[in-house]
């Protein structure tokens, strides 16, 4: 989350950072939220930078800093892939991430992760993971996940800071509230390795039933 962000929500709610230590006797797990080509990569899809991304860049090395944490303690990590069929659109926004190609892949960086067993990768078709995690016969990969590695505090990065990690932790903490993900009692968003995608109303002006989204 931008500093500029930052200080425009303190103005209007009360909000507060701090620093989260995890304790070393709990269990713990990452979460990596979309940070793949069609949202990280320059030139690599309708909501990819069109230029080199300050913001982006530190969420990826930040992102991929914990993950090889977690993978050189084999601590369980669970990564989201936005990946969306042909012709089904995710309004308001353009075509993005379509299945089967290379928007809907991990960005390089972090693409090691995939062979590792302690990762789990799962794609989802919309903008919370939590949602996207139900399966057809009705149960969910993220609260199995959870579960079945006894995850007492959750930690969250990626982008869409403001829509796809929001999303997510919203449901999850409503979902912890009403006893649904035991043993998980924290869930914590780590703001330097989150990022947003900059969509500027210049860009969205010449752009038909496309919302702005500036960056800061």
């Amino acid at each position: 989350m931008g500093l500029e962000t930052v200080d425009i929500l303190k103005a209007e709610i009360p909000l507060d950072e701090e620093s989260v230590v995890i304790p070393e006797d709990a269990k713990a797990g990452l979460v990596l939220v979309d940070i793949i080509n069609g949202f990280c990569t320059v030139g690599a899809g309708n909501l990819a930078p069109t230029e080199p991304n300050r913001q982006i860049g530190e969420m990826i090395q930040e992102s991929a800093k914990l993950a090889e944490l977690f993978c050189d303690n084999e601590w369980p990590v669970l990564a989201f892939l936005d990946s969306h069929h042909p012709g089904k659109l995710e309004h308001p926004y353009p075509p993005h991430c379509i299945t089967g190609t290379d928007e809907s892949n991990l960005v390089p960086a972090l693409r090691w992760i995939e062979t590792k067993p302690n990762v789990t990768i799962r794609r989802k078709d919309c903008y919370d993971g939590f949602i996207g995690s139900i399966q057809e016969d009705g149960s969910n990969t993220f609260v199995d996940w959870v579960k079945n590695n006894k995850i007492q505090v959750l930690l969250v990065v990626g982008i869409c800071t403001d829509i796809c990690v929001l999303d997510f932790v919203c449901s999850t903490l409503s979902a912890k509230n009403r006893g649904f993900l035991e043993p998980l009692e924290d869930v914590v968003v780590y703001s330097s390795g989150c990022a947003t995608f900059d969509f500027p109303v210049s860009l969205a002006r010449n752009t038909k039933d496309h919302l702005p989204h500036p960056q800061v």
